[in-house]
């Protein structure tokens, strides 16, 4: 492999490369969120893309091996929560792994089709859950969504570089 000029050397494909290249990406940060057996459950996701918008259907990664997914991959239904720049600790606090992530502070309900929605975010859905499509050592979930409400006041939160963050101006 020879250098490309202004570009370091090229690596051969890994995780520590994926994950490197991906920390130069700059993801809207999103909580799904499910009602499971033992209780509501959720995880902080990055990996919130529009698929369709006829009908209106998006997805979504989550690791097979993330507490989450027992439920999640029973779920007829799932929540998708926009969050706002506001919300770091949130976020933070559904991406740490044994968290309670429903306790307090957190401030959510029982929302359509038993699906747990969290409040003060910039925006919400109730998707219903079409598909699970394995990926590695990921699950996409495919949803369409059921309704919604996208009213919440302020601006996205973002993750890049590892952390959270905000739009600059």
């Amino acid at each position: 492999m020879t250098a490309t000029p202004g570009l370091g050397l090229p690596r051969l494909a890994s995780p520590d490369l994926l994950r490197s290249v991906f920390r130069r990406h700059a993801a809207g940060v999103a909580v799904i969120t499910a009602s499971g057996a033992a209780g509501p459950v959720g995880f902080t996701a990055t990996s919130l893309s529009s698929v369709s918008a006829e009908p209106p259907m998006l997805s979504f990664g989550i690791g097979a091996a993330a507490s989450s997914w027992p439920a999640v991959s029973r779920a007829e239904h799932v929540g998708v929560h926009i969050l706002g720049e506001h919300q770091q600790e949130l976020a933070a606090t559904f991406a740490r792994s044994g968290a309670d992530r429903f306790g307090a502070p957190t401030a959510w309900r029982e929302g359509p089709h038993g699906v747990p929605v969290l409040d003060d975010v910039l925006a919400w859905l109730v998707c219903r859950v079409v598909a699970r499509v394995p990926a590695g050592d990921h699950r996409i979930v495919l949803a369409e969504v059921v309704l919604g409400d996208p009213a919440g006041a302020g601006r996205p939160l973002l993750y890049h570089q590892g952390r959270f963050t905000a739009l600059r101006d």
